[in-house]
């Protein structure tokens, strides 16, 4: 997966015609983390993939449909994607991944106590979000605004600015995010 994700991550870079040193500007990721990306060094955290797709004008589900084989309509749960952040320990189900003519996507995410995932821009501004907190409790900062949410409560939004996932210090998250 890795491997997959650094080429994908270069031929974006290539086709934007960005150097490490423009990426690094517009990303704020360090040039040698890009440098070890691309060459499959290293693998990125989710924060990092968010900052990239941000300039890349795409979700991250998408950047990872990508470099994964097309789905057939019926993906048991053991098919699904699975992707772990190895800086925070998060888990992401791709449950409905992006696929051709469609437009929705369910993204399952689990996330331990303690985590903060921060992404300074929306990979596509206005990008409909629904999430639904299906155990734990998580704190969602859209805009600088929080949103606590606790089992069952829905948080829908557009995103335009930056976002925030945070879970407190002694329990995890698990969600459901619904991208439209």
């Amino acid at each position: 997966m890795d491997s997959r994700i650094a080429t994908r991550l270069r031929q974006l870079r290539y086709a934007a015609n960005l150097s490490l040193e423009q990426l690094e500007t517009a990303s704020g990721v360090s040039r040698s983390t890009l440098s070890r990306l691309e060459k499959a060094q290293t693998s990125a955290t989710a924060e990092t993939l968010g900052r990239l797709c941000a300039v890349f004008g795409l979700p991250v589900s998408r950047l990872l449909q990508e470099v994964e084989e097309t789905p057939s309509p019926h993906l048991p749960h053991d098919a699904q994607p699975v992707w772990h952040d190895p800086a925070t320990g998060m888990v992401r189900r791709v449950i409905s991944p992006p696929a051709e003519g469609l437009t929705g996507e369910i993204i399952g995410c689990t996330l331990p106590a303690g985590t903060v995932i921060a992404y300074p821009a929306p990979p596509r501004p206005g990008l409909e979000h629904h999430l639904v907190l299906q155990e734990g409790a998580l704190c969602v900062t859209l805009g600088g605004e929080d949103h606590r949410l606790a089992p069952g409560d829905c948080l829908r939004y557009r995103l335009h600015g930056s976002s925030r996932f945070e879970t407190p210090p002694d329990q995890g998250a698990s969600y459901l995010l619904f991208m439209l």
